[in-house]
């Protein structure tokens, strides 16, 4: 691989990342004109369209989608490989503490943070698992995972992938009341809220046309915990909306089914937080490195 097609890749990501050409080249410090000049070099490289330009904004393609996920792993493992061979020289040592949500913790982040310590033998490590957020300046966490929008702006953040959000119900549910096709169906239907979120009562989805629709729910149970949500709709009480990895084994195993396909809402992003300071540490820095190349390549 060429530099030139390291600059390509880079220039691709970043339109994917900021959905526009003119905010991909202020964050590359480029051109605007070098920047879609990129773009088409890669996409004639590639075949295929992988940016749908619009007036106001850029998005990408379903090739263009796929695409991303790839490169994306691609060049985060480049930055892991880079780290590592500058930090050969002397071995990593310390303890690194953890914090990441109950049910993403375990599943993602306890498995990616144990293949790290095999990586580095003279490292240790505490994770703490917590839904509510606990601020690292105070908390102590070196990085703390989160899924949603950051809290506070006096904490660095890093994106680390995006997570899928779908509707779905189970099949006994779905054999009795039939399938919603439109968000507005879901008004004749029960729905499993989750409380203790900002309008538990009112879901949003966005159709693949792009228009976002906006709709009351309500329904016999709701829970401020996720696995009692995701557990009521197995159990055949409504319709819920889940992050697409909480539900994909009991999708794969057919208890449950994806509805609305055609509308889902807005993907939430995953973030790596920690305190702003003036030096951070080398097993800080490579951890991140390390969860961002992981996590990129997962279906969320």
């Amino acid at each position: 691989m060429t530099m030139q097609s390291l600059l390509e890749l880079e220039t691709f990501v970043a339109i994917a990342e900021e959905r526009s050409l003119t905010g991909a080249a202020r964050r590359l410090g480029r051109s605007l004109q070098a920047v879609s000049r990129g773009l088409q070099t890669l996409e004639s490289e590639m075949g295929a369209t992988l940016v749908v330009r619009t007036t106001r904004t850029s998005r990408l393609s379903d090739a263009g989608e796929r695409f991303y996920k790839r490169v994306k792993a691609i060049l985060a493992d480049l930055e892991i490989a880079q780290t590592e061979l500058a930090e050969d020289a002397r071995r990593l040592t310390g303890r690194l503490r953890v914090n990441a949500p109950t049910l993403f913790g375990p599943r993602f982040v306890v498995p990616l943070v144990s293949e790290f310590l095999q990586r580095h033998p003279d490292l240790s490590a505490a994770v703490t698992l917590s839904d509510e957020f606990n601020d690292p300046a105070t908390s102590g966490a070196d990085v703390t995972v989160r899924i949603g929008a950051t809290p506070d702006s006096r904490l660095v953040a890093r994106k680390l992938a995006d997570v899928r959000r779908v509707a779905f119900a189970s099949a006994s549910y779905l054999a009795a009341h039939g399938h919603p096709r439109t968000p507005e169906d879901l008004a004749s239907h029960a729905c499993v809220v989750r409380t203790g979120m900002q309008n538990p009562y009112r879901w949003n989805f966005k159709a693949r046309t792009g228009a976002e629709v906006s709709v009351a729910v309500g329904g016999r149970f709701e829970s401020d915990q996720v696995a009692a949500v995701n557990g009521a709709v197995l159990g055949g009480l409504g319709v819920g909306l889940a992050a697409f990895w909480q539900i994909r084994d009991a999708l794969d195993a057919g208890h449950v089914s994806v509805v609305l396909p055609e509308y889902e809402p807005s993907p939430l992003p995953l973030f790596a937080l920690w305190p702003r300071t003036r030096k951070m540490p080398a097993r800080t820095r490579l951890l991140i490195d390390f969860l961002a190349a992981r996590l990129a390549g997962e279906k969320l």
